[in-house]
């Protein structure tokens, strides 16, 4: 079954990855529980979703502080390896 979209062409559950990706959390602990709880899915299989939203320019469109934080995120990590 597909899953339904919006204007912006992404997928609701897209859409909910980069809310809780533009969230603040006290921890791991409350964020990987808020995964599991409203999307379904492990913490590994959220960053992998939320990984190949960051080169999604809809997802750029959509939320841009949120792409951009983490896609810088990301470099720092690839920089250090």
């Amino acid at each position: 079954m597909a899953e339904d979209t919006g204007s912006d062409g992404l997928s609701e559950r897209d859409l909910a990855v980069l809310e809780l990706a533009g969230r603040s959390w006290s921890g791991p602990g409350p964020r990987d529980r808020a995964i599991r709880e409203r999307l379904g899915i492990s913490p590994t299989a959220f960053f992998q979703l939320l990984n190949a939203l960051l080169d999604d320019p809809r997802a750029v469109r959509v939320a841009p502080t949120t792409v951009n934080r983490w896609r810088s995120t990301r470099q720092r990590h690839r920089d250090d390896a």
